[in-house]
């Protein structure tokens, strides 16, 4: 797969069949009824440029506010002392 002309091309180096597979998969969790909701909810509280809107512990009705700073590489520490796998 040659490399994407722009950004936010394919970040997986996936045969195509299953990047086929991949994104039906993507499609049929995005449309579940509890992704649905969350989407419902998120377009209702309205985003702006300088946060990001999380559920809380992934649930329907509860939901904060966090800076997009805040945001990046695990709540602002930092992803450098993560555990290796």
């Amino acid at each position: 797969m040659a490399k994407p002309k722009k950004e936010g091309g394919p970040k997986q180096k996936l045969s195509p069949i299953a990047a086929r597979r991949k994104a039906r998969r993507d499609v049929l969790f995005a449309k579940t009824v509890d992704r649905k909701a969350k989407k419902a909810e998120n377009q209702r509280i309205g985003q702006n440029s300088t946060t990001d809107i999380h559920h809380v512990d992934g649930k329907v009705g509860v939901t904060k506010r966090m800076a997009i700073a805040d945001n990046r590489g695990d709540s602002g520490d930092g992803t450098k002392n993560d555990k290796q796998k």
